[in-house]
């Protein structure tokens, strides 16, 4: 589906005078879009739009990491459907998005022809998988799909008696809102309960037509949430963080998760030290709402899933702890026996 208007590279690099020859070349090994509005948030090259949308040649240097670090192919049981966890799995619905981003965790698929669409052996999967309960749609984005075809994957899993919760993954209210109609809020409210766990990453992206959309959702009574990606040159500062995780709260969005960046080929350039990414949520702890502060997580190569990494808690053995407060002050804590 198309959504909306989208330009092409060469206009981008036309408009702001940058020399096309070695990023077109990174566009034919890992494709590029953008949408007319997210390429329009862009100020200047380099800035936090343009890193997160315009290929960059340092995506070709990186050829040590894996494609799929996270053994999606292998935690495939059928086409379409990621099974990591006993109770939840993942619903690839779509292969495009309204924009490609460069740090994309499926950097390998996302933007290449994955063919004709049949879901039907996923969702024999999940009917016949009772300890499923929770459904996630991603991609690509899901809401890529028009309202008819995102109607009858929803009204498909909502026939299984055994499934509970249904999430959509999708960075729209980022890249387009103009694909957030009351039409189509209308008809997910038909499939409650529905969450949409969207994905700001810098507070550029804090928009007046992004602030629209997501209290329309909210409206309708779908539970928002916000996966960041710690990024290096776009976010790796707690200026921009506190920035970004108090707008969300204004835009009714629930800061989620943090994500290291995984260790995907192409993104070698995006990465921060682990420890940068602790220290980070530390240092908002006391000086913004706890609701604004989410959880800091990597998400473990070879498919062991998404681990907390907590701030300043240090076990000391035993039952005694020492733990950091927000003010930095360290405090001896004795778990009772």
């Amino acid at each position: 589906m198309e959504n909306s208007s989208k330009i092409t590279l060469t206009e981008l690099l036309h408009r702001f005078d940058i020399d096309s020859e070695k990023i077109l070349k990174v566009a034919t090994v890992y494709p590029f879009r953008i949408s007319a509005y997210y390429a329009g948030l862009i100020k200047a090259p380099f800035d936090p739009i343009w890193r997160q949308s315009v290929p960059s040649p340092e995506e070709l240097y990186d050829t040590v990491q894996l494609a799929d670090p996270l053994d999606e192919v292998r935690l495939s049981p059928v086409p379409g459907l990621i099974h990591r966890y006993p109770d939840r799995a993942v619903l690839l619905v779509s292969n495009y998005c309204a924009t490609y981003c460069r740090f994309c965790m499926r950097k390998r698929q996302v933007g290449c022809p994955m063919g004709k669409t049949d879901l039907s052996a996923a969702l024999d999967y999940i009917a016949s998988t009772p300890e499923l309960h929770d459904i996630i749609l991603s991609g690509g984005d899901p809401l890529m799909l028009d309202d008819e075809q995102l109607h009858n994957i929803l009204s498909a899993l909502r026939k299984i008696p055994h499934l509970d919760i249904i999430r959509i993954g999708s960075r729209m209210p980022v890249t387009d809102p103009s694909r957030i109609t009351l039409k189509l809020c209308k008809m997910l409210a038909e499939h409650h309960p529905i969450y949409l766990n969207t994905h700001f990453n810098h507070p550029m992206e804090l928009t007046t037509e992004a602030e629209k959309v997501c209290c329309m959702l909210s409206d309708h009574g779908i539970t928002l949430g916000n996966q960041t990606v710690l990024l290096k040159g776009v976010n790796d500062n707690s200026k921009t963080l506190h920035q970004l995780f108090a707008g969300l709260l204004r835009f009714r969005v629930r800061p989620y998760y943090l994500h290291q960046m995984d260790l995907v080929r192409g993104t070698a350039h995006f990465r921060t030290p682990l420890e940068k990414g602790r220290e980070l949520i530390g240092g908002l702890r006391g000086k913004i709402s706890g609701m604004a502060i989410p959880h800091f997580v990597v998400d473990l190569p070879g498919g062991k899933g998404k681990v907390p990494i907590l701030p300043d808690t240090l076990h000391r053995g035993g039952n005694d702890w020492l733990i950091k407060t927000y003010s930095g002050e360290l405090v001896k804590y004795k778990d009772p026996a």
